[in-house]
């Protein structure tokens, strides 16, 4: 079965958008390094390969429903930030971002009774949990580090420690 044009473009945007976010993971990921902060920008660049694993995961379903893929430019994204705390709030935001877009997809497929499309998009709604609790832990630890100066070596190194991305 074939997706609907609706779908397919929505889809082929969502790969955009999972490009983006790789982009924008690495980027942050090479300022933390400028910062001499190897475990967060370790950290980072994981989150940057999940990223590209689930542009990747969106590329195959759109395959396998006989859809084209069509890629855009990314666009380019930031290359500064405050500080390390900024870059991780930045990345919630960012996080808060796709899960609405992910929720936009859900709702399409509803709209559009494109159930196999729900049942795919549903590891999607369950990841971004887990990607949004994952900076909140962060951040978390960044407020405590407001208690104990001197506690970002502590964290860099904590972060160094991220498993591979899937």
């Amino acid at each position: 079965m074939r997706l609907s044009e609706n779908m397919l473009e929505a889809l082929n945007a969502q790969i955009n958008a999972e490009l983006f976010s790789a982009y924008l993971y690495f980027a942050m990921s090479a300022y933390l390094q400028d910062q001499k902060l190897p475990g967060m920008a370790a950290w980072m660049f994981q989150q940057g390969l999940e990223e590209l694993g689930h542009a990747k995961k969106f590329y195959d379903y759109v395959n396998e429903r006989n859809g084209r893929v069509v890629l855009k430019a990314v666009e380019e994204p930031p290359k500064e930030w405050k500080d390390a705390r900024d870059v991780f709030e930045e990345g919630l935001k960012h996080e808060v971002y796709i899960t609405k877009r992910i929720n936009d997809l859900v709702a399409l497929a509803k709209e559009e009774n494109d159930y196999a499309t729900l049942n795919f998009l549903q590891w999607f709604v369950d990841e971004q949990v887990e990607e949004e609790a994952s900076f909140e832990a962060v951040l978390d630890k960044f407020s405590l580090l407001e208690k104990h100066p001197g506690g970002t070596y502590l964290l860099d190194r904590e972060l160094s420690h991220r498993v591979g991305a899937q």
